[in-house]
């Protein structure tokens, strides 16, 4: 029975590996693609961004989680739920504004950055900015307008990993006239 259990947890290991060193090897040949690091920073953005709105009906299907009520709601279900299920780790949800309109996301190990050491030529390029257009492309498909940056990056010689979240609009279902 331990022996099942061992290589269960050795897969996810291999995975989570994979995934990193994969992930890795997309960023180096944007690097290589693009001039600049703003670019390259577009690109994940832009990158994350298509798969947080495919991402999200995985994700409703799979973790049976309802419509939130609030902005706090929404933080809780995304460090426990969400970055659990898809990352493997949990970040701690912290640094709220007084409105109660943004946040921060605190990643004590970023599993992107694992293996990763940025050269001194991309000092402006953020590495895991997948991740920023991932929850943005998420949050937007139920109808949550947010903003999503980098406030901190290990990468960067920072102690953790700082995703800072601000609330922008709720977006209104806009159906064409008949459809209602």
């Amino acid at each position: 029975m331990s022996r099942q259990s061992n290589r269960t947890t050795d897969s996810k290991k291999m995975n989570s590996e994979l995934f990193t060193l994969t992930y890795g090897a997309l960023v180096t040949q944007l690097c290589k693609d693009y001039e600049n690091d703003e670019e390259v920073n577009k690109q994940l953005d832009k990158m994350g961004y298509n798969i947080g709105v495919r991402l999200i009906e995985d994700f409703l299907a799979r973790s049976s989680v309802g419509r939130c009520q609030d902005f706090r709601e929404t933080a809780d279900v995304i460090a426990k739920v969400a970055f659990k299920m898809y990352l493997g780790v949990t970040p701690s949800v912290t640094n709220w504004s007084p409105a109660g309109d943004e946040f921060s996301l605190i990643l004590e190990n970023n599993p992107l950055a694992d293996f990763v050491e940025l050269p001194d030529n991309h000092s402006t390029l953020v590495y895991s900015n997948l991740l920023c257009g991932a929850l943005r492309g998420a949050l937007e498909m139920v109808q949550m307008a947010v903003d999503v940056k980098f406030a901190q990056d290990t990468l960067r010689g920072d102690s953790v990993t700082e995703i800072r979240m601000k609330f922008i609009k709720r977006i209104e279902e806009n159906l064409p006239a008949g459809d209602e």
